[in-house]
């Protein structure tokens, strides 16, 4: 989200628009140094601390603000324990930063699970708490976003709530999408064009075993292990749920699927035609960052990395529109579709 909105510049008339970053903090030291490395002018000012040992008081004062608190009680994936989990109730350290700072505006992002997760009212407690929060409250706008549709090369669907303050006067709306699916990036497109050049950084490949290089000459572009012609002895031996991405090919004429951070065997993303993994820059094209984004840290540290963060240009969309509502500029727009559950808000 930071490279997105550092990104973001207009010129009205020979008035500046843009964003600029005073701080920001996670406690991965990775991440850390990746973002000081890469994002904005911080040196010196990403903190590498646990938000519950954040002393947000000493943080400098912000107008804007922007924040994805941790997905992992909200996901699809996993044991859904929403806001009553480990990480589900981080947010309120957003809630607690706009209190503080009473910025104009705010971006908070999460996965889709969160409008799900505890039958709906862990995301209708957030965004209560979010709209009260400052001085005067806050309007917001809560849209599912598609990142195919905004020209990222992955099948990508996050949720991502806009937060005006109520003193602005000023009115968001969520930016129309610029592809459909006659004109989606696709993972061909994504990674040939141009060709990654060898020894760019993060573009290390893995050492696949003769077994997984065997399974996936079975496996067709888009298939996975589940739904292609594996002989027996090459299948898994699993019970229960089967996860569509396990050695799942991507498909050359079409978006990526969504890539992730973390898991094991056969969750790392593949190549098309060639019998392996996906490498680091290769997954840092499909979230739509440039060759000369370097990641800090060892081979899965990187992945990680790269799986949680927010494609830069679909966050560019955003803090662009925010922008131009600032700027008082009309742009094409849609509505957004998790509006019905902010109409449901005590105000």
């Amino acid at each position: 989200m930071g490279l997105g909105a550092t990104q973001t510049r207009l010129n009205v008339a020979g008035r500046v628009f843009s964003i600029e970053h005073q701080w920001a903090s996670d406690y991965h030291r990775d991440s850390c140094q990746t973002y000081e490395a890469n994002v904005g002018k911080l040196k010196g000012h990403v903190l590498e601390k646990d938000v519950h040992e954040l002393n947000l008081k000493s943080l400098g004062k912000v107008d804007a603000f922007a924040y994805g608190f941790p997905c992992n009680d909200f996901s699809l994936v996993g044991e859904q324990k929403g806001i009553n989990g480990k990480f589900g109730p981080l947010y309120q350290y957003g809630v607690d930063i706009l209190n503080l700072h009473n910025p104009r505006f705010f971006v908070a992002e999460n996965v889709g699970g969160i409008t799900s997760s505890n039958e709906g009212r862990a995301f209708s407690a957030i965004l209560q708490q979010l709209s009260d929060a400052g001085e005067v409250g806050y309007d917001l706008v809560a849209h599912k976003y598609k990142a195919e549709e905004y020209g990222v090369p992955q099948t990508r669907h996050r949720v991502i709530i806009v937060g005006i303050n109520r003193k602005e006067d000023v009115r968001f709306r969520v930016p129309a999408p610029t592809h459909d699916k006659f004109t989606f990036i696709t993972a061909r497109m994504a990674l040939e064009n141009p060709p990654i050049k060898e020894g760019a950084h993060n573009h290390e490949y893995t050492s696949q075993s003769s077994r997984v290089v065997e399974r996936l000459k079975h496996i067709g572009p888009g298939e996975n292990v589940w739904n292609a012609d594996v002989p027996p002895h090459l299948m898994l031996n699993v019970k229960g749920a089967r996860l569509s991405q396990i050695y799942r090919r991507l498909h050359p004429d079409k978006p990526s699927y969504t890539i992730t951070g973390s898991g094991g065997g056969g969750t790392h993303g593949y190549h098309w035609s060639e019998n392996r993994a996906l490498t680091n820059r290769e997954r840092a094209r499909i979230q739509g960052f440039p060759d000369d984004f370097v990641f800090q840290g060892s081979k899965e540290s990187v992945r990680k990395q790269i799986g949680m963060a927010v494609p830069p240009p679909l966050a560019k969309v955003v803090f662009e529109g925010i922008l131009k509502s600032f700027a008082g500029i009309e742009y094409d727009s849609v509505e957004p579709n998790l509006q019905e559950h902010v109409s449901q808000l005590v105000v």
